[in-house]
């Protein structure tokens, strides 16, 4: 392919981005009309959630069974600072994320060591460590969780307890993060991830130390994780142990697969889906999880790419 058919290729794909881009911030912009705020609220969340494990799954190719870990303990620190310390919000989420940073590089040194089955299984042992602890310490309330958790007022002016600002504060923190991947996938180190992901070995006979460039992307991925938590955890001023289960780690997976892994705007839709899915068939009860299962497998055997994948592969343009 030549130099100029190159230029417009990545051109397009680039204008389709931001069109894609500018959709999604005006539908997040004007949903609420129509919309309850909390269930947005919930999406973002999980979408910021789902986009911090793309990262790590669909561009740096390390598959964690625990990334639960990091979503529950910066709820955890978050409620806890804004409870007990009486931290204002911004606070208590920038709080939220440096524990969880903290914690994805105790843990991502010690994983990043292994690799494939053996780093998956590492990372589900030490998130139900970090389960059972959070079961156990008594800041955490055990079973109850921390509940009542006050959402304050955002930087001494916006009171937060009005549903509407607390969503734009969750809107503002969502397209941050957002961006943020953006730039990170499509940095040179965005790159050297992926060259890691495609073939290790090359990229270490090339000069890069890739165990090095695995436990940054795995760091980066904890803290954007966190901040989901974080932020998880003032919309429903509740912190609880559903959030470091292991089962949270399984629907994180079925978000971004569902969606699209290694797509930019995949995990985005996969939240979208699998969090209407739990509130709209919630009075089928436990026929919710079998319907995810159900949903899985086709996913697998059919759409292969997720959906935003597939809607790619159809349009020839990369989303």
């Amino acid at each position: 392919m030549s130099n100029s058919a190159m230029t417009t290729v990545t051109s397009g794909s680039s204008r389709s981005h931001w069109v894609a881009f500018a959709i999604m911030v005006l539908a997040l912009a004007i949903a609420p009309i129509w919309v309850y705020p909390i269930f947005l609220m919930k999406v973002m969340c999980f979408a910021l959630f789902a986009c911090a494990f793309n990262l790590l799954l669909g561009f740096g190719g390390l598959l964690s069974f625990g990334h639960a870990m990091f979503l529950g303990t910066a709820g955890y620190a978050s409620a806890h600072a804004a409870k007990v310390w009486g931290l204002t919000p911004e606070l208590a989420v920038l709080f939220g994320t440096l524990c969880s940073t903290a914690l994805a590089y105790v843990v991502g040194s010690l994983a990043i060591r292994r690799q494939g089955i053996y780093f998956a299984m590492i990372t589900l042992a030490l998130a139900q460590m970090i389960f059972f602890f959070a079961l156990q310490a008594p800041f955490t309330g055990g079973e109850d969780g921390i509940q009542n958790v006050p959402r304050g007022h955002l930087f001494g002016l916006f009171d937060l307890a009005d549903n509407m600002n607390m969503y734009m504060f969750v809107f503002s923190i969502f397209i941050l993060g957002f961006l943020f991947v953006w730039r990170v996938i499509h940095s040179p180190f965005g790159q050297i991830l992926k060259a890691i992901r495609e073939h290790q070995d090359r990229a270490t006979s090339l000069g890069y130390d890739t165990d090095k460039f695995k436990l940054l992307a795995f760091v980066i991925s904890g803290a954007i994780a966190g901040t989901a938590g974080a932020t998880k955890s003032l919309v429903f001023q509740l912190a609880s142990l559903t959030d470091v289960h292991w089962s949270m780690s399984g629907e994180v997976v079925l978000m971004t697969l569902v969606g699209g892994m290694g797509t930019l705007f995949g995990p985005v839709v996969g939240a979208a889906v699998i969090v209407s899915m739990q509130n709209y068939l919630a009075q089928l009860g436990a026929w919710v999880t079998i319907i995810q299962g159900v949903i899985f497998v086709v996913c697998v055997l059919a759409f292969r790419r997720g959906i935003i994948g597939e809607i790619a592969n159809w349009i020839k343009k990369p989303l």
